[in-house]
């Protein structure tokens, strides 16, 4: 199928020569061509650029009129945990009247109440409820996206939540990846013996996903009150044998030694960051480890944000996300995410596209073919409503700005 859109009044994001991220001062830069073309072919993107130059296509095409409109490249979301059953608004309440994230936790509120939740719910309930947030996101803008397991929490149960996560990428047209987070908490039948649980990932847990192809990544919650360095460390190396590449939940709570031991162990992310320092920067120079800030949990549990500013001054590059889930960050609207990092993080707007497209892709591991504009990548675009410029994407921070979302090149409906 081939799709023309002309007449563009911004083409947003566009590389010529793709990069696998952007860092530090380079940021605050983004690539656009007024009074352009898009074209798209067999799923990608064949050619782009000026209307003077505009190729002439077969009858048979599609043609699109942007006019007054611009087009971006679809949102990579590079963490979520969108798939889960039910909803957490009671501990919402209670966060309202002042319990900390980790009170409800060790109530038995948290995670050991969504992994309680889908326990009891069946599968083919449990994915109908997540195709509803697939496609609400691709709404979004979405294009392609990162799901965790982790509410599972036995061998079973993380299992299900894999073949869901896998069920989805088969049956939608969003770019899905998969992590298996074993590691998102202790059960409770396993307090005071974390130990053995750990064993349960390594030698249970993983050697099952690994042999049936359920994920792509491995991800720990290397926290305060969560899973110790040395845990991680062992997690991180079985995961890499099964040849999965680490991903880590870090910093979130507290300095927790999080950041270190995956910039050891090489690897993609670290994500949440909000008590990030010099030291943890400083690691993080010279790795191809990318940094992952999620807004979307700092607002709705009222924690501290990350030093976004600080971070980019010192020539990081940064990726968002959304953390889509039910306890912490129940949305997965990746423009209000950008919004949350211009208007508390004080990125500028072109920071803020960059961290949630090109350098969210590089933290999925998906950036050759994801996050930009570039002839040969995956023609993953979304066409917004008459805007005067890209500056109103992330100032408009509740307004609907999308009209028609392109995925794999066909038309989304």
């Amino acid at each position: 199928m081939t799709i023309l859109i002309q007449n563009i009044k911004k083409l947003v994001q566009v590389e010529e020569t793709p990069r696998k991220w952007v860092t530090g001062a380079d940021m605050a830069s983004l690539n656009t061509i007024d009074n352009a073309y898009l074209l798209m072919q067999d799923g990608v993107i064949k050619d782009f650029g000026t209307m003077d130059s505009v190729p002439k296509i077969h009858q048979s095409a599609q043609v699109i009129d942007a006019k007054g409109k611009m087009v971006f490249p679809s949102y990579c979301d590079s963490h979520t945990h969108l798939v889960y059953a039910g909803s957490r608004e009671i501990e919402y309440v209670d966060k309202i009247r002042g319990l900390s994230y980790e009170e409800i936790a060790k109530r038995g509120g948290g995670i050991l109440n969504s992994a309680k939740l889908l326990h009891n719910t069946p599968e083919d309930e449990l994915y109908n409820q997540s195709l509803q947030r697939v496609n609400e996101i691709i709404s979004l803008g979405t294009g392609a996206v990162e799901i965790k397991s982790g509410y599972g929490l036995t061998v079973e149960d993380e299992l299900k939540m894999l073949r869901v996560i896998r069920r989805l990428r088969e049956t939608t047209p969003i770019t899905i990846k998969s992590t298996f987070l074993g590691a998102h908490a202790v059960p409770a039948e396993y307090k005071g013996r974390q130990g053995e649980y750990v064993d349960l990932i390594i030698n249970e847990m993983l050697p099952l996903v690994a042999a049936a192809e359920l994920a792509d990544f491995i991800d720990v919650f290397c926290d305060k009150g969560f899973f110790t360095v040395e845990e991680t460390a062992r997690m991180l190396k079985a995961g890499m044998k099964h040849g999965l590449r680490g991903k880590i939940h870090a910093n979130e709570l507290d300095f927790s030694g999080g950041i270190q031991v995956g910039v050891k162990h090489n690897v993609l992310s670290v994500d949440h960051l909000e008590f990030t320092g010099n030291d943890e920067i400083k690691a993080l120079l010279n790795s191809e480890t990318m940094p992952t800030l999620l807004p979307g949990a700092a607002f709705f549990l009222g924690m501290v944000y990350p030093p976004a500013r600080k971070m980019i001054e010192a020539g990081l590059p940064i990726a968002l996300a959304s953390d889509y889930n039910p306890g912490s960050s129940p949305s997965g609207d990746m423009k209000f995410v950008m919004s949350l990092a211009c208007v508390i993080m004080r990125l500028v707007p072109e920071e803020a596209i960059n961290a949630a497209t090109i350098n969210s892709a590089y933290a999925m591991g998906i950036s050759d073919t994801h996050g930009s504009i570039a002839r040969g990548k995956v023609a993953n675009v979304f066409i917004t409503k008459p805007m005067n410029n890209y500056e109103f994407m992330p100032y408009a921070y509740t307004t609907n700005l999308i009209d028609t979302v392109i995925l794999k090149g066909e038309v989304w409906k």
